[in-house]
């Protein structure tokens, strides 16, 4: 047996592609326009679960309350932004060492969120409780989105499948 040989049957005893047939390159390039719909479909679940429990917020707690809340959601939606562009310059980075962003300005943008959320907080809860209890109500706000965009991909996965 000479190796050509031997190289065609070990081709043929491999596993099938668990892909499908679709090469690696493929499939990446299939996720990755997959992310890019997600990403700003969350921003917008975001400003929209935002308004539609603002009314409740503000049935519930008042305008120190709803006030609160709007701050935390503003903050979470900023948060998110931030994350996402953050989170892309730093796999940018990684894969393409020839990329312009600093390392240390990555870092410091994702400490500057973080700051950022400490400093709203401190100064809502110095100023009232119930804009304090409302401004957390609001910093939860992208799990709401996120359990949307579950639902989302949910059906449109069972939409598929049928």
């Amino acid at each position: 047996m000479n190796d050509a040989e031997h190289l065609d049957g070990a081709a043929e005893s491999l596993p099938p592609d668990p892909s499908g047939g679709i090469s690696s390159g493929e499939a990446s390039l299939g996720e990755a326009t997959l992310i890019e719909r997600i990403i700003p479909r969350m921003l917008r679940n975001i400003l929209v679960v935002s308004v539609l429990l603002l009314g409740p917020m503000f049935w519930y707690d008042r305008w120190a309350g709803a006030i609160g809340f709007a701050f935390g959601a503003a903050v979470s939606y900023v948060n998110f932004r931030s994350l996402t562009r953050g989170v892309e310059s730093l796999a940018d980075r990684i894969v393409n060492r020839n990329s312009r962003e600093k390392g240390g300005r990555i870092l410091l943008r994702f400490m500057v969120r973080y700051g950022l959320v400490a400093a709203v907080a401190y100064a809502i809860f110095k100023g009232s409780s119930l804009a304090f209890r409302g401004f957390l109500w609001g910093l939860c706000v992208p799990a709401a989105a996120l359990m949307v965009e579950a639902v989302w991909e949910g059906y449109t996965a069972f939409r598929r499948v049928s």
